[in-house]
């Protein structure tokens, strides 16, 4: 969500005459993230959130933006696309494939509670049983075949302990076969920066332009390796699960869909690939970069370490 591509007032006003939504009067770039251009964009209708896709092409995008579509009629708390004038929810704005989506009340978190991680696995469960019934599919883009295609890239940039972890991870990735288990849609990055509360409680889930079709197991680990950290004041190193925030989370995430018996088997091996696969954008974010107005990269030594940690010890999934 940094700002990659500049857009005036006067520029957008001329892209919305294909909206219904009126003239807008206020535009604000978003300088979290890393992959896309946002701005907050105010009407007399309402406010909404103005993305530029930098990457993504017109041919992915209907994925994504179907997604949210789907699951917000399914009565999961998401940004609504809006469609133009000819019903559709893509344009071109300088350049680039545009949308425009409802924006949400409310705001992220930094040191989420329990309850407000138990909040965070009913949501996630909510979004995989709405899933279900979207039939868009899209293959993993960050996924194995990534970070194999990507590690020669970065090796120079490592030392040779580093060069030795990721090839050794990513080789024990690749022997490991869960096509058996559950798959769905899923966000593939629920981090606490992309759900919003207000009051205390979930008012949104944003952000789903990395949402794939894959193993929903992977998604559940992705979440946790985010919102589960133990946050104490002396925050032990290497970063750890904390044990009340992780149950929370995964309990209220099974009353809705239970794990199967493969998943209790294969969750070790899901909560190193959900560190291996932050860990290694991480690096090739910040050692490759795009140049943008507004930018903001995350250090990938938080996501090695989290990997070392899993190696190491791993907390069981629940049984209810």
């Amino acid at each position: 969500m940094s700002v990659f591509t500049n857009v005036t007032l006067p520029e957008l006003n001329q892209w919305l005459e294909h909206y219904s939504i009126g003239e807008a009067s206020h535009l604000q770039g978003i300088a979290a993230g890393i992959e896309n251009t946002n701005y907050f964009i105010t009407t007399a209708q309402g406010a909404y959130v103005l993305t530029l896709f930098e990457k993504l092409t017109l041919q992915q995008l209907p994925f994504y933006l179907n997604l949210m579509a789907h699951l917000s009629a399914q009565g999961v708390d998401c940004p609504a696309p809006l469609a133009n004038r000819q019903g559709q929810y893509l344009g071109i704005l300088n350049g680039k494939p545009a949308s425009l989506v409802s924006r949400l009340k409310g705001t992220d978190l930094t040191q989420p509670s329990i309850e407000h991680c138990a909040q965070v696995g009913q949501t996630l469960a909510r979004i995989h049983l709405a899933g279900q019934s979207y039939r868009g599919h899209m293959s993993n883009p960050r996924g194995p075949s990534w970070w194999r295609a990507v590690a020669p890239t970065l090796q120079s940039f490592l030392s040779a302990p580093e060069q030795h972890l990721l090839d050794n991870e990513i080789r024990f990735q690749a022997a490991s076969d869960f096509s058996p288990l559950p798959q769905g849609a899923i966000h593939a990055d629920l981090f606490r920066d992309n759900v919003l509360f207000f009051e205390g409680k979930v008012t949104g889930v944003i952000d789903f332009y990395f949402a794939c079709t894959s193993t929903l197991l992977y998604d559940v680990a992705i979440t946790v390796n985010d919102w589960c950290l133990s946050e104490s004041a002396n925050t032990p190193s290497p970063p750890r699960l904390d044990p009340d925030r992780l149950n929370a989370l995964l309990h209220a995430y099974a009353q809705l869909r239970p794990f199967t018996t493969e998943e209790h088997k294969a969750w070790p091996t899901f909560l190193r690939a959900g560190a291996l696969r932050f860990w290694v954008s991480r690096l090739y974010d910040l050692h490759l970069p795009r140049t943008g107005t507004m930018t903001h990269t995350k250090d990938p030594r938080h996501f090695q370490k989290l990997l070392m940690e899993h190696q190491t010890h791993t907390p069981p999934l629940p049984c209810l």
